[in-house]
């Protein structure tokens, strides 16, 4: 299973999104210093969920990254998140 898989049913399971787009974006930082030239290591995650609802901004990042701890430990790099409960604008 490809990290952008595990990182997309990882974020279902915990979260129950209503939207989920996870975007590989290792093609843009190839050659960049700490980037591991896997093709697997730079992520964008656009994720709404009721989840968010009356959270901060640093508290769904936390969410996000606690769901996503072991891939931001091993091979992933990068990991840029935009997430928004239900009734916020996109």
């Amino acid at each position: 299973m490809s990290v952008e898989d595990q990182i997309r049913k990882k974020l279902t399971r915990a979260l129950a999104p209503v939207a989920l787009e996870v975007v590989n974006d290792s093609h843009r930082h190839a050659g960049h210093a700490g980037s591991p030239g896997t093709g697997q290591s730079h992520f964008t995650v656009k994720v709404v969920s009721e989840v968010f609802a009356g959270k901060s901004r640093i508290e769904r990042h936390r969410m996000v990254n606690q769901v996503l701890a072991a891939e931001l430990a091993g091979t992933v790099h990068a990991l840029a998140i935009d997430a928004r409960a239900p009734d916020e604008g996109a």
